[in-house]
């Protein structure tokens, strides 16, 4: 930690990020939430989509990825499972393991959400840049 005092313009620019983060993430709840899907459905299903490398997930890199804890994740899988969004399947590789897979449901579901959010944070990016992110996606 640095022992360099903070300016005005540090406490201004900190605010003005946690300003524009929560607006973003209201606007989440609220779009989310008008679409049948919790906010917490829809950050495991775009965890899932955008594991890198691969399609699927296994509960334990969702719970990382989710900042929770295995068993509330779990839970979560679960409740979107039943929605028809999820679907687990027992790893090829380790049998211990469960991959968690989006459904054709899940992956409309997504995709719909996810061009909500990308255009939200267009808007929003004038109040703190987002490397790489474009409208048509990244650059």
């Amino acid at each position: 930690m640095s022992d360099r005092k903070l300016s005005k313009v540090d406490f201004e620019t900190l605010a003005r990020f946690r300003y524009q983060l929560r607006r973003f993430l209201r606007f989440s709840e609220e779009v989310t939430r008008r679409n049948g899907v919790t906010s917490l459905q829809y950050l495991l299903m775009l965890q899932i989509k955008g594991f890198p490398g691969r399609e699927w997930a296994t509960v334990a890199e969702l719970a990382e990825r989710l900042q929770a804890k295995h068993h509330g994740v779990v839970s979560l899988v679960s409740r979107c499972e039943a929605a028809g969004w999820v679907q687990r399947t027992a790893s090829q590789t380790d049998r211990r393991c469960v991959e968690v897979h989006l459904t054709m449901a899940g992956e409309k579901c997504l995709d719909r959400l996810a061009r909500l959010h990308r255009d939200e944070l267009q808007s929003v990016n004038s109040g703190f840049s987002v490397p790489g992110m474009t409208r048509s996606g990244p650059e």
